[in-house]
């Protein structure tokens, strides 16, 4: 596993920093008061908003900065997997392609975890 810690930095640039770009327009939302937002699950639409931010926003950095990184991974894993099978169940393929590409790339940074370029190597050599 030459390339355990390069794959993982990667990754996390990769999938963390591109979700950082959907969720940033959700906070901006959220930021100016307008909490109108879908609900496919029934919670309430300022409740998923605000799931959605911490999952496409905050989860992302953490994703980004390598700290919490399994952690910070599962909530936007859950929020691809409701993209792909709830909000976009009855589309074709390739509306759900894109969440489920995501999805892959949750999964693989839960499994992998942060690496050595990361703020949680860091931390624990301290």
């Amino acid at each position: 596993m030459v390339y355990h810690n390069l794959a993982s930095l990667c990754l996390r640039i990769g999938f963390g920093g591109m979700m950082i770009t959907h969720g940033w327009d959700k906070c901006k939302r959220m930021l100016e008061g307008n909490m109108s937002f879908a609900d496919p699950l029934g919670i309430g639409e300022e409740t998923t908003l605000i799931l959605a931010v911490i999952s496409e926003f905050i989860c992302p950095i953490l994703i980004v900065l390598g700290l919490k990184t399994r952690l910070a991974s599962v909530l936007p894993a859950m929020t691809m997997l409701v993209a792909a099978f709830v909000v976009h169940g009855s589309d074709p393929w390739a509306k759900k392609e894109f969440a489920l590409l995501y999805l892959c790339g949750f999964i693989g940074l839960f499994l992998l975890g942060s690496g050595k370029y990361s703020m949680d190597f860091r931390l624990r050599r301290v």
